[in-house]
């Protein structure tokens, strides 16, 4: 089977690199892949999958940091002037964008799904003249989005696994279920796509990513280590006056946040783990005659453990309520985005290093590697393993000309077919090695 893989692979390469240039053109942050998420569907529905998308895959009450109707509906009309199929779009109005495809092969078997995440960052790709995007005219077209992490490969590799599994169907078992997760980063899309009921009935869960450090043809096989996090906005509303005349009569917005913001990075460390907080948007003031009266941070908190971010941002919820008191002024919390620790399946683990070796391209595999970030794949992952699935995370090394998040961020495509064939290759062995 590995050679029919193989050649199936090699069939779609160039589509690969097509599929990822194209999206890289058209990038699209979180809530907003209008144009992404209707190709997806597009092309898995032409491939014959049984194709659901919008609310049918996301619960409203758990979306987080959604933007107001007014972007949402100004980003539809742009995707739909961009080539996005109107038929699809239209059942993800309000910014339902996730798409899940699944493909019943009629035969007993388990129910197998890889998760592909679609959005892009909030950041102006680099217009410098070495950037490879520039050079070779896949430079991103819309304003302060860009593919800055390997999201657009993980969508065109989504699309490579569910093309080969499309021409592989008579020949396999069980029900395959592709996953296109919006609103990643941040991670503020997973949970809505668990609390949809997307993986209830997954058996076998893999999610995966490129790059993170690692090279061309290493294959990361291992718990990454994933921080849990809790991503939040804080808006301080207090009292303006004349910073001359009547200073007594204000209540100074832009100081309690700024002792927020000292004492919330004086936070104890937590014996059970390690923990990080960082402020990494302060707003104040219109004036220095004028005690501001509004402020505005944005926040994260990440733990070892869900248990010890819950502490950081338990302690972090305090002394923002403890500075407002102090200032005589409100504050609000808006919850943007959250993130679990899980612990991957290590039956699983075993078993994808094994079938990774028959994959000629990858010449190292690892089974140790700590990431330092957080991926909301953890909730799909935990609730896999709830219902008693089995579920993992890897990694696939690439080149990167910068590291993630930068606005010179850009990958070797070579990495693309070696995904698609190392995730066919295990996918399509799995059926009878585990017992639900």
């Amino acid at each position: 089977m590995m050679n029919q893989i193989s050649e199936l692979t090699e069939e779609i390469s160039q589509s690969l690199i097509e599929w990822r240039r194209d999206f890289h053109t058209y990038a699209e942050s979180g809530w907003v892949e209008f144009r992404t998420a209707s190709i997806v569907a597009s092309k898995l529905s032409s491939w014959g999958y049984d194709v659901s998308v919008g609310r049918e895959v996301v619960d409203e009450q758990s979306r987080m940091g959604v933007p107001d109707e007014a972007a949402l509906e100004q980003h539809k009309q742009r995707a739909l002037s961009q080539g996005g199929h109107q038929e699809w779009i239209d059942q993800m109005a309000g910014g339902f964008t996730g798409v899940v495809g699944v493909l019943n092969t009629g035969r007993p078997g388990p129910t197998i799904g890889l998760r592909f995440d679609m959005d892009a960052l909030d950041i102006q790709e680099s217009s410098d003249g070495s950037h490879r995007p520039l050079q070779e005219g896949f430079f991103s077209l819309n304003e302060n989005m860009m593919h800055a992490c390997g999201h657009d490969a993980h969508t065109a590799i989504g699309l490579g696994a569910a093309s080969v599994l499309s021409n592989m169907k008579d020949q396999l078992n069980g029900c395959y279920k592709l996953i296109f997760q919006p609103s990643e980063e941040g991670v503020r899309g997973a949970k809505s796509m668990v609390n949809a009921g997307v993986v209830d009935d997954v058996d076998i869960f893999i999610a995966m990513h490129i790059g993170l450090g690692a090279e061309l043809g290493e294959f990361i096989c291992s718990d990454l280590g994933f921080l849990a996090t809790t991503k939040f906005d804080v808006t301080f509303t207090g009292k303006a006056a004349h910073a001359g005349a009547n200073p007594e009569e204000g209540n100074n917005a832009l100081l309690a946040a700024a002792t927020a913001t000292l004492n919330m990075h004086a936070i104890s460390s937590h014996s059970q783990g390690s923990s990080r907080i960082n402020v990494g948007v302060f707003q104040a003031g219109s004036g220095r005659n004028i005690i501001p009266n509004k402020a505005f941070l944005k926040v994260e908190t990440r733990g070892e453990t869900t248990e010890v971010n819950e502490y950081m941002c338990k302690r972090a919820f305090t002394i923002i309520q403890s500075a407002s008191d102090m200032y005589d002024v409100t504050s609000s919390i808006k919850l943007t985005g959250e993130a679990k620790t899980v612990k991957p399946s290590t039956e699983l683990l075993s078993f994808l290093r094994n079938q990774a070796r028959s994959v000629t391209e990858i010449h190292t595999i690892k089974g140790v590697f700590q990431s330092g970030g957080s991926e909301d794949a953890t909730y799909m992952m935990s609730r896999v393993q709830e219902k008693g699935g089995q579920a993992a995370y890897v990694v696939f090394g690439t080149p990167l000309a910068a590291g993630h998040h930068n606005e010179k961020f850009d990958i070797d495509e070579k990495v693309m077919p070696i995904a698609v064939k190392t995730l066919i290759n295990c996918i399509t062995n799995i059926n009878g090695k585990f017992h639900f």
